[in-house]
């Protein structure tokens, strides 16, 4: 789940809570969200050649719709837990950083990004893109953002500050219109790292919304792959997830989730 961007203005300085997704990729993989069909198609149709590079690419959820649209994907994941999942299914990772990774002289024609630009240096993570990208490229950051019901996301906010008081993240006001509209500035910032690096067209910002209704299990099983509760101990988590279950329940058991998916596109020139 997305957790208040402006309680980490730089996220990609938090390494420790951006290396955490891996700690149960079969649970990352089997809850979160493929893509909008539309917006694969708006990027494959912006780039000049099949060949992709999928920058933290996690278990493969965004290659594997691109290889399923007959495109060639390599993904660059630093977490190895997560690279070893996706090369079960079927995609080649190499673990590194994004911006320690090295290319060995190899070029693409699209630089994709699924729910991951944010850990990784807005300016250098352009430039290197720049670097890789064929001209008439296109780099493609983008993610989900969902907003729980009020209720939900204030029962999810005060259990984890229980369990986590020293913790940088900050799940008030994940309710609502208001993190899928905050979630704007967080694909701002990395369009005005693509117009610093140099190199690309001005970037173009863009969003779809959709919904997902889900079961009470259904939920619980996705919160944990949240950012800061990744990296709660066993305990501290069953202590949130509780105060989630408790606040679904009271809802009926099941809840519709509205999601919105940001991006921005830019063109190498």
């Amino acid at each position: 789940m997305p957790t208040a961007p402006a309680s980490r203005p730089e996220p990609h300085r938090h390494r420790r809570m951006a290396e955490s997704f891996g700690v149960d990729p079969e649970r990352y993989d089997r809850t979160r969200r493929p893509y909008p069909a539309a917006m694969v198609e708006r990027i494959l149709a912006a780039a000049p050649g099949p060949d992709f590079l999928d920058v933290g690419c996690g278990t493969g959820i965004v290659a594997r719709q691109l290889a399923a649209a007959g495109r060639t994907v390599l993904g660059v994941e630093p977490d190895a837990r997560m690279a070893r999942f996706a090369r079960r299914g079927g995609v080649q990772v190499e673990v590194a950083t994004f911006e320690q990774w090295d290319p060995a002289g190899r070029g693409f024609d699209g630089v994709v990004a699924g729910t991951a630009w944010h850990w990784i240096d807005p300016v250098a993570g352009a430039a290197k893109a720049a670097r890789v990208l064929r001209p008439g490229g296109v780099l493609a950051p983008f993610g989900h953002a969902f907003a729980l019901p009020s209720t939900v996301a204030q029962a999810l906010a005060e259990a984890y500050r229980r369990v986590a008081p020293d913790s940088p993240v900050n799940f008030a006001g994940q309710s609502g219109q208001s993190i899928l509209d905050g979630y704007r500035a967080l694909y701002a910032r990395a369009a005005d790292g693509i117009r610093e690096a140099g190199s690309f067209t001005e970037p173009e910002l863009w969003r779809y919304d959709w919904a997902r209704a889900y079961t009470r299990d259904e939920l619980l099983d996705l919160v944990p792959t949240s950012g800061g509760l990744t990296s709660l101990p066993p305990d501290g988590l069953a202590e949130v997830m509780a105060a989630v279950s408790a606040a679904v329940d009271g809802l009926g058991g099941t809840v519709t989730v509205p999601y919105a998916t940001w991006g921005v596109t830019a063109v190498r020139t």
